[in-house]
C-alpha cells in the first residue's frame, strides 16, 4: 500500500525540519515547504492527502492558502498551526475548511492523534465513495447500454418515475436486463441509501415462498425451528422487487395483494401486522394480459402492480445497440481475465450482428465472456466465437455484393443505420435459403436459429414461406 503523502508548509526552518523527521518516522512520505506558492506548485502535479500550514507567513498568509488548497482538491485535508493563538483566526480556518487547529507550542502525541484522525476519516470517506461508484456502476445506468430509440424510451421512463412511490410493472424476454432497470430505478430514488431486496417468484418451492416473502413465527410449521423475517420487512425503507410474478401461486397473490393495499401483513402463523414502507417493482417474461385471460393471474393484482409499465425491448429488436454492447462486454472481461484485448474485428462483429439472440442481453453477454476466454490475440476472431457463429461467418464472406455499408444515404452521405441492418439480414437469410435449395430447417440451422425465429424473420421480410 502506497504511503500517504502529508505537506509542512512553515517558513521557520526548525519547525519544518522537526515535522518532517516526526512523520517520516511514523511512516508517512513527508515534503517541506517554506513558503505556500512552493507547496501549491507542488499540489498541482502531485496528490497531497494532508496538509499541516502555519498561519502567520511572509506574502500570502495561512487562511488564503487554506483557500487556495481547496480549490485544487476540495478532499485536501489541512491542519493550521499557529504561535498567535487567536479565536478569529481559527473562526476563519475552519470556515474555510480546515479540519482542525492548534497553537505553538503544540502537544506532539496529540498533533500525532490528529493526524491519524484526519487520514483515517480521509480513508473511509474514499472507501464509502468507491462503493458508491462500484453500486452504480453494477445497478446503475453503467449496465443498461444502448444508444436506440427503444432504450432512450426506457432511460426516460426510469429517470421520470424513479423519485415517485408508484408501483412499477417491469415487462421483457428472459435476458433482456428486468432487474438491472428495476435496480436502476432504486439507485435513482431517494430510497437508494435503503435495502433493495429481490425474490424469483418462480425459483423458490410453492410451500416455502408464503414463509420467504412474508417470514413465520416459530412452531408455524414441521422446520420453522425460530421466528424468521420475510424478505418484505427485510426490504423496509427501500424496495422490493418481485421477479416472473406472474409464476406466483393464486392463493398468494391473494396475499400479496392485499399487502400491496394495505403496506402490512402477517407472518406465517403470526397474529399482528406489521406495516412496512416499501416500493414494489414486479417483472415478468410473460404476457400478463394473456395470464389474467387465462385466469393464472389476478386483474386486480395486475391493475395494481401495472400503474407505470416498461416494456424492454428484445435484442433482436434493437440491433444497432449490439456493436456498444459487445465492445462493452469485451472490456469488461478481458480486464477480468487479465488479458489485453482492444477490440472485435469486423468479420466477428457482422457474424454478431446478424445473430438472432434468443437470450438477448444475457447470451450476448456468455459469448463475448468466451470469446474473450478462448481469444490470444488482441483482437477478438470469428475463431473465438461459436460454431453457430462461425458457420455464419463463412456465409458472409461469400456475400461479397452485400457490403455493411448498403442501404439508402441521406443528406451528406448520411447512413441509415436500421435499414441498413435489416438489408443486410434480409441477405443473409436469402443466401442461406440459396445454398440450402429452399429448406428452412437447414437455411435456420446454418444461421443458429431457431425455426421459430427463421418464421420470424420470413415473415418480417415477406419472404414467401
Amino acid at each position: 500500500m502506497a504511503k500517504q503523502k502529508i505537506l509542512i508548509v512553515d517558513d521557520e526552518k526548525d519547525m519544518r525540519d522537526f515535522l518532517e523527521i516526526m512523520l517520516r518516522k511514523d511512516g508517512y512520505e513527508a515534503s517541506a515547504f517554506a513558503s505556500p506558492d512552493a507547496a501549491l506548485d507542488f499540489c498541482r502535479s502531485e496528490k497531497v492527502d494532508l496538509v499541516i500550514s502555519d498561519i502567520r507567513m511572509p506574502g500570502m498568509g495561512g487562511v488564503e492558502f487554506l483557500k487556495a488548497l481547496k480549490d485544487l482538491d476540495p478532499d485536501i485535508l489541512v491542519i493550521m498551526i499557529t504561535a498567535y493563538a487567536s479565536v478569529e483566526t481559527a473562526i476563519d480556518a475552519m470556515k474555510s475548511g480546515a479540519y482542525d487547529y492548534f497553537t505553538k507550542p503544540f502537544n506532539i502525541d496529540e498533533v500525532r492523534i490528529n493526524i491519524k484522525k484526519a487520514l483515517k476519516l480521509k480513508s473511509l470517506e474514499e472507501e464509502n465513495r468507491l462503493l458508491k461508484t462500484d453500486l452504480k456502476t453494477k445497478y446503475g445506468f453503467a449496465n443498461i447500454i444502448g444508444t436506440s430509440p427503444r432504450m432512450a424510451e426506457v432511460y426516460g421512463y426510469i429517470m421520470s418515475i424513479a423519485r415517485t412511490k408508484t408501483n412499477v410493472l417491469v415487462t421483457g424476454e428472459s435476458g433482456t436486463g428486468k432487474e438491472l432497470v428495476a435496480r436502476a430505478i432504486h439507485m435513482e430514488s431517494e430510497r437508494k441509501d435503503g435495502p433493495f431486496i429481490a425474490i424469483n417468484c418462480g425459483a423458490i418451492p410453492e410451500n416455502l415462498l408464503e414463509s420467504e416473502l412474508f417470514g413465520h413465527q416459530k412452531g408455524a410449521f414441521t422446520g420453522a425451528v425460530a421466528n424468521k423475517s420475510g424478505l418484505a420487512e427485510e426490504a423496509n425503507g427501500g424496495t422490493l422487487f418481485l421477479d416472473e410474478i406472474t409464476e406466483l401461486p393464486l392463493h398468494l397473490q391473494v396475499k400479496l395483494l392485499r399487502f400491496i393495499q394495505e403496506r402490512n401483513f402477517r407472518k406465517v402463523g403470526g397474529t399482528t401486522d406489521i406495516s412496512v414502507d416499501i416500493r414494489l417493482i414486479a417483472a415478468t417474461n410473460r404476457d400478463p394480459e394473456a395470464e389474467v385471460k387465462a385466469s393464472r393471474f389476478r386483474e386486480d393484482l395486475f391493475y395494481r402492480l401495472n400503474v407505470i409499465r416498461i416494456d424492454l425491448p428484445p435484442l433482436r429488436e434493437r440491433k444497432e445497440d449490439i456493436p456498444m454492447l459487445a465492445r462493452y462486454f469485451m472490456e469488461r472481461y478481458s480486464r477480468e481475465h487479465g488479458k489485453n484485448i482492444k477490440k472485435i474485428s469486423e468479420e466477428a462483429l457482422k457474424c454478431l450482428m446478424a445473430y438472432d439472440y434468443s437470450g438477448n442481453v444475457r447470451e450476448l453477454e456468455n459469448l463475448m465472456e468466451r470469446a474473450v476466454t478462448l481469444e490470444t490475440t488482441e483482437t477478438v476472431t470469428v475463431e473465438a466465437l461459436p460454431p453457430a457463429l462461425k458457420e455464419r461467418a463463412c456465409a458472409l464472406q461469400s456475400l461479397q455484393a452485400v457490403p455493411m455499408a448498403c442501404g439508402e444515404r441521406g443528406p451528406e452521405g448520411a447512413v441509415d443505420l436500421e435499414k441498413t441492418v435489416e438489408e443486410f439480414e434480409k441477405a443473409i437469410i436469402m443466401d442461406a435459403l440459396k445454398k440450402t435449395g429452399g429448406v428452412k430447417k437447414r437455411a435456420a440451422e446454418l444461421l443458429g436459429l431457431s425455426f421459430r425465429s427463421m418464421r420470424y424473420k420470413l415473415s418480417k421480410y415477406d419472404i414467401p414461406e
